[in-house]
């Protein structure tokens, strides 16, 4: 039966007209969005199980992530109203900006952002931000319910909420972050710990606001839907809604207002004077006066009347910040739905074998007592000291750091770089301890393994989802089987723990920082991996291939197969992650520097089996480049102009030369990839040459002019005439003029002019184009070679 959902993303009878959990009017939505409904798969990887909520910008999906156990997972899709290859390219350019900001972010009060993945339905693209699922209701649908039963929250409630929350806005400003949307829709009570969690940072709907006003700009009729100044009405200082401007007492802004929504009941527009904008929240409700005095001015109209930050607000409140717990609390397995719905079908997973089932069992739904409306001032301060002391044994619980609310003052931390490559904390071990039943020496065995993959600080989950994968693909009868504790399992249990210390012998090679990180890989990491190497000059297909050699060599059952989006994808980018850093230290990246009045070089190494190295030359368009490389007949040879839109001149070759005329100015690539067993010793020969210029033809000599004989004068005329000779008499020579050479212009010659200016980074001549600046990345990077 086709299920209706409305706007939040209730499920309802296809005949409801209106939803049967908030009441709202039902227009037969599709059970999804476009396309997309539960049970569907997304990439090979994310099971859709319903739909959450709708916005301006996209749907919001709950989903199972079956490469991790079917662990829920929430995908926000982003679809701004933009249209064309050029404006989609510049938007999803936008979203990735966005979403590095967000995977700075590590906290346990806020939902760890996965990665940013892209899915193609029937030719259109889709775009979602992967998120931590987490289980609890709104503090809108807490305010909700208890307005239905004439309740609302009382001043120790909110208090405890403002110590719970301002931790978490110290720690994102400090990070440079600002929410811009703190609202009840936007906080989320956990079932798990009863802890208020931050979620749907504004950020991302500004991006999404500002990808649709510029890119419908080109097409007159074009309207943007949504204004790019975003922010709800009330919860939002009227800086950041007329003129977009946002800084930390923005969000103290909006915690504020949502502290008095929470309070009273009512939304801003109904608290605040139109006239003067000014909160006249007091004939709603009492408050002790150092509470109603910090509200009043994180309210202020004017931005420098507020608060600045949010020490000076804890301090005003009497309280410190807490030590920073990076620990996001393990979410539960099967996540209920807010209402009384249908859960979801339950999915045979794959287990390591020997360890016992520990069942799930959903948590009951924690809310804070209703209190009546009549809110009594009496008992204040002993509430408040109590609810910070109960908030400093949960950070206890929670992060392991013990600390004490009175008497010790800990200095915020001021903003600073963020790290962008966070290492997820060490948690407790999950691996339970083999069965009773099996026999000592299996018992052993497994002890075994279990050691070594805590030593090499590898994560349970994962790890058992690698081996899983590799145990199916060797046992393909086998897939979807969870091997028993039963003696009729023992051999395939024995294969099982074969193929998984097989595996930890490999991983072992990796660096310690790539293994505690392996699990938790995602697109925003290959991104940055990309943006690292072209800082230095390096294209993304030169990582690469530098990667597919060592992931290739080690795995090469996995060459022709699509093995990014499983298991086996993590590893991939846990060797990415530490071959961009052997590009960084320049051990596996080098630079090609022609001496003064040279026109080529050599370099030369040694490369061990599975190993790569690349090399880069600033080179200039119209220069002669020859190269040349001498090495193992199964090393594989690339040659890359500098930019990624240009076609390769060698990809995974194993010819050994190139030579031609070079059409761009830039940083060309030359990537040596060893397939030997065994190491190999290279020499690679490269030259660079100015064309020579054309011969200049000599001019014509001129003609020699015709010499013109002189008369003869007769000296005795009285001399009787001589008789002339009967041979002609011979006449002075005469010069006739010489014809003008018929030169043609002379060829180039074979070699270059002594005088020729080397390929180098330097500033060339003017005859020679600069080559200095770095390459220019294409418009598309090639994804990794599977």
């Amino acid at each position: 039966m086709t299920r209706v959902y409305c706007s939040k993303g209730h499920e309802n009878a296809p005949d409801n007209l209106y939803c049967q959990w908030c009441g709202e009017k039902l227009s037969q939505h599709q059970p999804a969005g476009k396309g997309i409904y539960p049970g569907m798969l997304l990439g090979d990887r994310y099971r859709i199980v319903r739909l959450l909520g709708q916005g301006g910008f996209g749907r919001t999906y709950l989903a199972e992530d079956i490469n991790r156990f079917s662990e829920p997972c929430v995908l926000k899709e982003f679809a701004p109203q933009v249209r064309g290859t050029y404006a989609l390219q510049k938007a999803e350019q936008l979203f990735e900006r966005e979403a590095g900001t967000l995977y700075k972010l590590q906290h346990s009060q806020i939902p760890r952002f996965r990665e940013l993945f892209r899915f193609k339905l029937q030719d259109e693209g889709h775009l979602f931000l992967v998120q931590d699922y987490v289980e609890g209701q709104t503090y809108r649908g807490l305010l909700e319910t208890r307005k239905r039963q004439a309740q609302r929250f009382n001043e120790a409630e909110v208090q405890q909420l403002l110590v719970q929350i301002l931790p978490v806005l110290d720690y994102i400003h400090s990070m440079g972050v600002i929410h811009r949307d703190i609202s009840p829709d936007n906080l989320i009570l956990r079932n798990s710990d009863s802890m208020p969690i931050v979620i749907d940072f504004g950020g991302v709907k500004q991006v999404a606001a500002e990808a649709e006003s510029q890119f419908t700009q080109a097409a007159p009729d074009n309207v943007p839907s949504f204004a790019t100044r975003l922010g709800k009405v009330g919860y939002a200082p009227n800086e950041q809604m007329q003129m977009g401007m946002v800084s930390p007492h923005s969000d103290l802004y909006a915690l504020a207002a949502t502290a008095l929504v929470l309070l009273t009941g009512k939304e801003p527009q109904q608290l605040i004077d139109q006239n003067s904008m000014s909160w006249n929240w007091r004939r709603e409700i009492n408050l002790s006066p150092n509470l109603s005095a910090v509200l009043d001015k994180m309210l202020s109209y004017r931005p420098g009347d507020r608060f600045q930050s949010v020490r000076e607000v804890m301090q005003a409140l009497g309280g410190t910040i807490p030590p920073v717990a990076t620990l996001p609390p393990t979410q539960p397995a099967l996540p209920p739905t807010p209402p009384p719905q249908q859960q979801p079908t339950g999915v045979t997973l794959p287990v390591a074998p020997g360890h016992k089932s520990i069942p799930n069992h959903p948590p009951v739904i924690q809310t804070p007592p209703p209190t009546p409306s009549n809110n009594s001032d009496r008992g204040w301060s002993s509430l408040l000291l109590t609810n910070i002391f109960v908030i400093a044994i949960a950070v206890v619980g929670i992060a392991g750091i013990g600390w004490v609310v009175n008497g010790i003052v800990r200095n915020i931390p001021s903003a600073s770089k963020p790290t962008v490559k966070p290492v997820p904390p060490k948690t407790p071990d999950p691996e339970p301890a083999p069965a009773q039943q099996f026999s000592p020496a299996e018992q052993a065995r497994k002890e075994r393994l279990r050691d070594r993959r805590r030593q090499l600080g590898i994560d349970y989950n994962f790890y058992v989802s690698l081996v899983n994968e590799a145990f199916w693909h060797r046992n393909p009868n086998l897939r979807g089987r969870t091997l028993s504790d039963e003696p009729r399992d023992e051999a395939l249990r024995e294969r099982w723990d074969a193929i998984a210390s097989e595996l930890l012998d490999k991983l072992r090679l990796l660096s310690a920082s790539a293994r505690q990180r392996l699990g938790f890989y995602g697109q925003a990491d290959r991104d940055r991996f990309k943006a690292d190497v072209n800082e230095l000059r390096l294209s993304s297909r030169a990582l690469n291939d530098i990667v597919d050699g060592e992931f290739f060599y080690r795995f090469p059952e996995q060459e022709g197969k699509d093995f990014l989006a499983k298991p086996m994808g993590q590893v991939w980018s846990a060797i990415a992650d530490d071959k961009v850093n052997a590009i960084k230290s320049q051990t596996a990246l080098k630079r090609i520097e022609f001496d003064p009045g040279a026109t080529g070089k050599q370099v030369s190494g040694t490369l061990e089996p599975g190993k790569g190295i690349a090399y880069i030359a600033g080179l200039a368009a119209g220069q002669q480049m020859r190269v040349n490389l001498d090495a193992d007949r199964t090393a594989l040879f690339s040659v890359y102009p500098p930019t990624s839109n240009q076609k390769a001149l060698l990809e995974d070759s194993t010819k050994r030369s190139w030579s031609g005329d070079l059409s761009q100015n830039g940083f060309y690539e030359f990537v040596i990839v060893s397939k030997a067993s065994k190491p190999i010793n290279y020499r690679l020969n490269l030259t660079a040459e100015n064309p020579a210029p054309p011969a200049t033809p000599e001019p014509p000599s001129p003609p020699k002019p015709k010499p013109i004989p002189s008369p003869s004068v007769d000296r005795s005329p009285t001399s009787p005439p001589t008789e002339p000779p009967t041979s002609p008499p011979t006449e002075p020579p005469t010069s006739s003029p010489t014809a003008p050479p018929t030169s043609s212009p002379t060829a180039p010659p074979t070699s270059p002019p002594t005088d020729e200016t080397p390929a180098t980074d330097e500033t060339p001549t003017k005859d020679v184009p600069a080559a200095s600046s770095s390459p220019t990345p294409g418009t598309t990077e090639p994804a990794p070679k599977q």
